[in-house]
């Protein structure tokens, strides 16, 4: 087969030819008319002929510029044809979704009544799970993680930071004992996942409370049925801010000591960069984002009446050596 020609000459051969001026192809190129007559005479260098005949204030196809413009411009209405078409949404009125498990039954499931109500011509379709997303051969929108944002072949925008602080519910505090001493006393809730152990070897090094995992007669690998067994008043755990804020606010939830840590994961949307070029994507992702706000103002409010005088344990500094999302 034939090597062709480089492809930017070829471009800069069709603009030059279609508006039969360098300075008009050089304006639509963004380049200099002295570059457009450089890619050109590479081009008719390559090819062994001339393309141009160069008058002084004119530039006119010779018979083969003529023959070769019929296919260059051919070639390339196909070429942009073709982006377009990946550019296009195949279903405009569905947005498929996709989230992890917790995020979805706590945040978005409650809330997104109010995106459907402003998008009335607009179906949801919520695909929870733990698993990362595979928009490959799938109708699948937008997916929101919490992780460290590294997904190779997709597009991540940073959403928010979490922080993760100790939980439990109120009627397992005591006035008639002082507050480290009950909280030892309590059963300790954790969860399986390989990502909680540094967080509570941190949290043990500042507070003294021993996670005692291996004594646990209650192990989950699920932060919604964790976050139920503490609404349950069944112990101490440590636990998202983003899962807890609400029952903070409420009161239904207490955090027994002034100490939190940093995650070593954010939530960020993602998708192939092609698809925040959607409509409906770019809208999803405004109200997203607005929505969030909640839980950053919640933040800032608590970190300010409970937490204005502590230095976080930071744990982001580790999170390379952990795996690329939380695990549930």
């Amino acid at each position: 087969m034939k090597r062709l020609p480089p492809l930017k000459s070829l471009q800069g051969f069709r603009h030059a030819a279609e508006a039969l001026s360098f300075k008009q192809a050089a304006e639509q190129l963004h380049v200099t008319p002295t570059a457009i007559s450089q890619q050109i005479k590479a081009l008719e260098s390559v090819l062994g002929l001339s393309l141009f005949r160069r008058k002084t204030r004119e530039v006119v196809l010779t018979p083969e510029g003529q023959q070769l413009l019929s296919y260059v411009s051919k070639a390339f209405r196909l070429l942009e044809e073709g982006v377009s078409r990946l550019e296009e949404d195949p279903n405009p009125e569905r947005l498929v979704l996709s989230s992890i498990p917790s995020f979805s039954a706590r945040f978005l499931i409650p809330r997104l009544g109010r995106f459907q109500a402003a998008e009335k011509s607009l179906s949801i379709h919520l695909q929870p799970s733990l698993a990362l997303a595979n928009f490959e051969g799938s109708d699948l929108d937008v997916s929101v993680r919490f992780g460290t944002g590294d997904y190779p072949g997709l597009t991540a925008r940073h959403l928010m930071d979490d922080y993760i602080i100790p939980v439990c519910h109120p009627s397992l505090l005591s006035d008639d004992q002082p507050i480290e001493k009950r909280l030892r006393e309590l059963p300790v809730l954790v969860d399986d996942s390989k990502d909680i152990d540094p967080l509570w070897r941190l949290f043990q090094d500042k507070t003294g409370i021993r996670n005692r995992h291996a004594e646990s007669r209650f192990r989950v690998s699920d932060a919604n049925l964790l976050l139920e067994a503490v609404l349950g008043a069944q112990g101490l755990s440590l636990l998202r801010y983003s899962l807890v804020y609400e029952h903070i606010e409420n009161g239904i939830l207490s955090c027994p000591l002034p100490v939190y840590l940093t995650s070593p994961y954010q939530f960020f949307l993602v998708a192939p960069a092609l698809h925040f070029n959607r409509p409906k994507v770019k809208r999803f992702e405004a109200w997203l984002r607005q929505e969030m706000k909640a839980i950053e103002a919640s933040w800032k409010a608590f970190h300010a009446q409970y937490l204005d005088h502590v230095s976080p344990l930071n744990l982001r500094e580790n999170a390379a050596a952990g795996p690329d999302e939380y695990q549930e």
